[in-house]
C-alpha cells in the first residue's frame, strides 16, 4: 500500500489512465536548467559524463537532448544505450535524475526534422546538430543538496540567497 501511494505521488495519473512520467514541475526545472549532464558507459563499463547545452522533454516520457560535439557519448549510447541525466536549477539547489533508454536520430531517420524543430525552436540553430539522442524515460528521482537533509531548517530561499551570494549575483526587477 505505501509503495502504490509513493508510485502515485512521483507519477500523477494523466487523462488516459496512464502514468505521466515528465510532470509540469519537472518541465519547469527542464525550462530552468542552463545544462544537463549525461551519464553514459562504453562497451568496457567505464563511465562518461558530458554537459549538455541543448535539452527538453519530448511529450511525458522522452527527453530530447541535441548532439553537438560529444562523439563519445554518441558511440556509448550505440554499445550500451542505458543512460543517465541530471539537471538541476543551480540556485535552488534541486532538480531530477533520469535514468533511461537512450537512442541515436539520425538526419536519415523520418522523425529527425520534427525533434530538430523542437531543439531549435527552444535554443537556436547557431551551433550544427550532428543528430539527436532520444532518451525514453524509465526512472526519475529527485536531486536536492545536501543542506536540505543535513539542516532540516533549510528552505529553497536560503539556498536562492546563499547561491546568489556565491555567484555573486543580484536578482533582476
Amino acid at each position: 500500500m505505501v509503495v502504490c501511494k509513493q508510485l502515485r505521488a512521483r507519477f500523477r495519473l494523466n487523462k488516459n489512465k496512464k502514468y505521466t512520467m515528465i510532470t509540469e514541475e519537472i518541465k519547469d526545472y527542464i525550462r530552468r536548467s542552463v545544462l544537463c549532464w549525461l551519464a553514459t558507459s562504453n562497451e568496457n563499463n567505464e563511465p562518461n559524463v558530458s554537459p549538455k547545452e541543448m535539452f527538453t522533454y519530448y511529450g511525458d516520457t522522452t527527453l530530447l537532448v541535441a548532439h553537438i560535439a560529444s562523439p563519445n557519448t554518441v558511440e556509448n549510447i550505440k554499445v550500451n544505450p542505458n543512460v543517465c541525466i541530471s539537471f538541476i536549477d543551480v540556485f535552488v539547489q534541486k532538480g531530477y535524475k533520469i535514468k533511461g533508454i537512450a537512442r541515436i536520430i539520425e538526419k536519415t531517420d523520418s522523425t529527425y526534422q520534427e525533434k530538430l524543430k523542437v531543439l531549435t525552436d527552444l535554443f537556436s540553430d547557431r551551433f550544427p546538430i550532428r543528430s539527436i539522442i532520444e532518451i525514453e524515460i524509465k526512472k526519475i528521482d529527485t536531486i536536492a543538496a545536501p543542506s536540505y537533509y543535513l539542516h532540516p531548517e533549510t528552505t529553497e530561499e536560503s539556498q536562492v540567497e546563499s547561491a546568489m551570494k556565491t555567484y555573486q549575483v543580484k536578482a533582476i526587477g
